[in-house]
C-alpha cells in the first residue's frame, strides 16, 4: 500500500475536510483517505491512484493543492 502526502488550498471548516474526504475516497485505487484542517494535509493510502486523480478530486470539491 502507497501513502502519499498532499497540501490543500482553501479549506477552512469542518464542511471542507468532509467534502475532500468525500471525493478523494471515491477516486478508484483509493483505500484510506485523512484530511487534517490545521495543516491543510491530505494523506492518501491505497494502490494504484495517480496525483492527476487525486487533484481531480479535490478540484471537485471546490479546493485545489498546493504546487
Amino acid at each position: 500500500m502507497e501513502t502519499r502526502t498532499y497540501s490543500v488550498v482553501g479549506m477552512s471548516c469542518a464542511h471542507c475536510v468532509s467534502s475532500v474526504h468525500e471525493e478523494v475516497a471515491e477516486v478508484r485505487g483509493v483505500g484510506a483517505v485523512d484530511v487534517d484542517l490545521g495543516s491543510g494535509h491530505l494523506v492518501v493510502k491505497g494502490d494504484g491512484f495517480s496525483d492527476g486523480a487525486v487533484k481531480a478530486a479535490v478540484e471537485a470539491a471546490g479546493y485545489e493543492l498546493a504546487s
